[in-house]
């Protein structure tokens, strides 16, 4: 038989398949995986229909449909006050996990360190292996998840090639103020180390709170990449498209890689987006919109013995446990799932090192109707 060497030797089956699958078995509401289960805005399928209909159906170029570049640029200028070229700093990518790996495989090399701040997304440590890079795992601060300057001003060395900050933060639902990104401006102003800024739930922010993106000042947006992702803010996780912005040196070396390991993206679907990008108010509408399905989530869980953390962001909600019973956290996932009716997350999936704090993630992206069958079931904890 042909045997293989693993390129990700530590990469079983993840959580989320194992919860999902669980979910299934038992009848479980499924309120472990980030995705919604209602539809996007009619004129968003009616725009892409349209594009096919159009003829729009064949390669388009491999930085993207230009009207979409445009569109984005026009975006970022206009919420976050970040200048950048359509043609030479905007790429239209096949969702944001696409978009991450290709940055760290344009600019990590192997040896090179990059850090990441747990608990994290869990495409971040094996795309920085797949590059033959050193992940530096950071915790953020237990309990409140913000993020410690100490740690990572620690973390530093003349290997460390870029960093990873993921705000509004999964799984967490944590918001990174504007003095915390001028900290980590200050941090990195006296090196060269690269900032990948994760914000795809950038339209994801409550109770006035302001997403504060690295587009917004200057000493990041000069070595950042800044992703986003169409999917999550338009209800159309399944489209896999997302975009990266970023200085045209940086786009430069990450449009290399691009081409090759995916030349481009849906043709109809950019045209489509580009077309519904006029009506902002789809974007902008967007935190009222999940503001009230947290609050209608949180406020089911009131009378539960779940205690709920902080949600700035996101459409997560954490929970702690530890006045249910005292199972781990994966166990408890386990039991909540096969004995209660509702599939959750537990947060340790989101650590190298499986750190345990009792505390589990829901999803709350859900129709209300998908919330109150699954608040119904909870509700008797």
């Amino acid at each position: 038989m042909i045997t293989l060497q693993t390129r990700l030797p530590n990469v079983g089956t993840t959580i989320f398949t194992v919860m999902s699958a669980l979910a299934v078995e038992k009848n479980a509401v499924n309120l472990g995986q980030g995705f919604p289960d209602f539809d996007c805005d009619p004129r968003l399928v009616e725009a892409v229909t349209r594009a096919m209909q159009q003829g729009k159906n064949q390669y388009p170029p491999m930085p993207g449909v230009p009207a979409l570049r445009d569109a984005v640029a026009a975006k970022i200028a206009t919420l976050y006050n970040g200048c950048y070229s359509a043609a030479t700093e905007i790429t239209i990518t096949a969702g944001a996990t696409q978009a991450i790996l290709t940055i760290i495989l344009a600019v990590v090399h192997p040896g090179d360190e990059v850090i990441v701040l747990e608990p994290c997304y869990d495409s971040y440590v094996p795309n920085i292996e797949l590059a033959g890079g050193v992940p530096v795992r950071v915790p953020l601060t237990p309990g409140t998840f913000r993020p410690d300057f100490a740690r990572i001003a620690a973390a530093l060395t003349s290997r460390t090639r870029a960093i990873i900050v993921n705000s509004p933060h999964n799984p967490s639902g944590t918001v990174w103020t504007a003095a915390e990104m001028r900290q980590l401006e200050a941090l990195l102003a006296a090196t060269n180390v690269l900032l990948i800024s994760d914000e795809v739930y950038e339209h994801m922010v409550f109770d006035g709170l302001k997403h504060q993106s690295a587009a917004m000042f200057a000493g990041l947006a000069e070595r950042a990449f800044v992703v986003s992702s169409f999917g999550k803010t338009y209800h159309v996780t399944g489209w896999k498209v997302g975009y990266v912005a970023a200085p045209a040196a940086l786009t430069h070396e990450f449009r290399k890689v691009h081409q090759f390991n995916v030349f481009t993206v849906n043709t109809p679907v950019q045209y489509g987006l580009a077309e519904y990008m006029a009506h902002p108010d789809a974007y902008l509408d967007l935190q009222d919109f999940y503001q009230q399905k947290r609050d209608f989530f949180r406020d089911g869980l009131k009378g539960s013995k779940f205690k709920l953390l902080p949600c700035e962001g996101t459409y997560f909600q954490c929970v702690d446990t530890s006045a249910i019973n005292d199972l781990n956290e994966a166990d408890f996932c386990k039991w909540l799932t096969a004995e209660i009716g509702v599939a959750a997350i537990p947060l340790s999936a989101f650590y190298g090192a499986g750190f345990d704090q009792q505390v589990v993630r829901f999803c709350f992206a859900k129709k209300t109707s998908t919330l109150q069958l699954a608040l119904d079931k909870l509700q008797r904890l």
